[in-house]
């Protein structure tokens, strides 16, 4: 689309979904909120519930417990029609600095991703980089065969949340 400009909001609130190297994804995305209600949306499990989960896939999110310090651990439980038992994905916050940055272990399987997320302030806008680094090549290609196809749905969920919230 030749005729956007730079800072319009199609520009804007695209989701960009970079493969870094053989391990690594990264995908970014410029929100039209403050960096401490986009941190909210991340850490407050109230808001995070409705934003997670791509509607697209028809799974619901059953249970999310998350003690967001550096130490606190996450568990988030899924449920899918295809499947007969709910899925758990848990795991350790490594680092939490408030309205900067989160740091977390990805710890159901040994092929568990090290997942960055930053928060960068401008001018009232916040660009979020989401950056996943696999312990090997065929866990991110496996990754990319499955949930990271959901994160510009997720991105875009949680850009309509905010649009309520700022």
């Amino acid at each position: 689309m030749p005729n956007e400009k730079e800072g319009s909001s199609a520009v804007m609130n695209r989701t960009a979904v970079e493969r870094k190297s053989d391990r690594e994804l990264v995908v970014t995305r410029t929100f039209n909120a403050p960096a401490h209600i986009v941190f909210e949306a991340w850490s407050k499990p109230e808001l995070f519930k409705q934003w997670w989960v791509p509607k697209s896939v028809g799974m619901s999110l059953l249970s999310c417990d998350m003690d967001i310090r550096t130490g606190g651990t996450y568990r988030l439980v899924f449920h899918h029609p295809a499947f007969d038992q709910p899925m758990a994905f848990f795991g350790t916050y490594k680092e939490v600095t408030p309205h900067k940055r989160l740091v977390w272990t990805n710890e159901d399987s040994d092929q568990g991703a090290v997942t960055t997320v930053t928060f960068e302030e401008d001018d009232g806008k916040t660009l979020v980089t989401f950056h996943e680094l696999y312990p090997t090549t065929a866990a991110l290609e496996e990754a990319l065969a499955g949930s990271a196809e959901g994160l510009p749905e997720q991105f875009a969920q949680l850009d309509e949340l905010l649009a309520g919230r700022s």
